[in-house]
């Protein structure tokens, strides 16, 4: 579901990509229905009604996502693109959602075709990360990163993880919302720290290490 907190992104910015088109592949497919009770989002005096859900279906697999009354998806069959449009855009909270469901969809659309991936890295003498089989078929992430226990957490549904080295952790699936919200909690087991540079890194992130104080 789309939440109201996503919309920070000046609005200007947000309404240039909300304009921009989708490219569809012949391999997806995309639907859109009433919902028969719409979710209702209120914040302050706006309220924002999702009464229409998208499904968009590919080789990976089915996502789907709620759109607001506002919102319009249109597809080209000939360009093989898809727009998507509000009623006013003109109004502020319209604006500010336009460029979002675009991005979703668009994350959407390339998530059921290619896919997601996003790498950790845990750096750290005796850092480790390994994927622990349950006898109830769930997979637990163990990571073991400075502390006297092993810290982790269950692979959520929809996600795919590979461990191609012991301090690597490869995490990837349709939903980029998923998979970066799963990278950020493991993450924040163990932040980078700024003064030995050790911790749990997301893809190419780095940071600047600070000099130790002297007393």
């Amino acid at each position: 579901m789309i939440g109201i907190r996503s919309f920070s992104t000046s609005l200007q910015s947000l309404s240039h990509i909300g304009s921009a088109a989708i490219f569809l592949p012949k391999e997806v497919s995309l639907k859109v229905s009433s919902i028969l009770h719409p979710t209702i989002i209120k914040k302050g005096k706006n309220t924002i009604t999702l009464n229409q859900q998208c499904f968009i279906e590919g080789p990976r697999g089915l996502l789907k996502m709620e759109l607001p009354d506002f919102v319009q998806v249109k597809s080209d069959n000939e360009s093989s693109k898809l727009t998507v449009e509000v009623r006013n855009s003109k109004d502020r909270i319209q604006r500010s959602m336009w460029g979002t469901v675009r991005s979703t969809l668009n994350n959407h659309v390339v998530g059921v075709t290619e896919g997601h991936l996003t790498m950790l890295k845990l750096q750290g003498t005796g850092y480790r990360v390994s994927l622990v089989e349950e006898e109830d078929g769930r997979t637990f992430v163990s990571m073991k990163i400075g502390k006297c226990i092993n810290e982790g957490f269950y692979k959520p549904e929809g996600i795919e993880l590979q461990n191609p080295q012991p301090n690597r952790l490869v995490i990837s699936g349709n939903d980029k919302q998923k998979v970066k919200l799963f990278a950020g909690s493991l993450r924040n087991l163990h932040p980078p720290e700024p003064y030995k540079g050790k911790g749990i890194y997301i893809d190419n992130e780095t940071i600047k290490l600070k000099d130790k104080k002297i007393k």
